[in-house]
């Protein structure tokens, strides 16, 4: 774990202090950026990832954002119901414009402006998950209790199968 921060790790630590909550991010060694990288490095379970995904739209444009369980895939078809229109992939540039960060590092706050927000019921399961923080090395945990507090979003069942 490194001491000083980057400075997209830097940008999630001061968002999460904008909460209130006393969560810290670390910057680890190894990647975090897959959800099991994440899990191996900080020694959980697959699930108690949160995965950060962009969708978009596909008729509105607009940025769609789902924080799902490191283990599942989600359903883009149920998605599309729960949104009301037809959603795609976002592409890299798209994700970023919308989040401020690059894929596999991207975290579920500190965005230019808020997302409508999807959070998979199975992350509600676990006492901790661990979330991207900014770069494919940084992370933090919280509970499913704060996870839903910072993002504002709505708890679906989004898992595919």
């Amino acid at each position: 774990m490194t001491t000083t921060l980057s400075p997209s790790a830097q940008k999630v630590q001061k968002a999460l202090a904008g909460f209130g909550l006393d969560l810290q991010v670390k910057e680890l060694t190894d990647s975090t950026r897959t959800a099991q990288d994440a899990a191996q490095a900080v020694g959980c379970d697959v699930g108690q990832i949160v995965k950060s995904l962009v969708f978009r739209g596909k008729s509105s444009g607009e940025a769609v954002f789902v924080v799902a369980s490191g283990a599942n895939r989600v359903d883009e078809k149920a998605l599309a119901v729960l949104v009301g229109e037809k959603i795609e992939k976002a592409d890299a540039d798209f994700a970023r414009e919308k989040t401020g960060f690059a894929i596999g590092g991207v975290p579920p706050v500190g965005h230019p402006a808020p997302l409508h927000t999807f959070i998979d019921e199975d992350l509600l399961q676990y006492d901790e998950v661990w979330a991207a923080a900014g770069t494919p090395n940084a992370l933090f945990s919280l509970t499913p209790e704060q996870l839903c507090q910072i993002t504002a979003g709505q708890v679906v069942t989004i898992r595919k199968g």
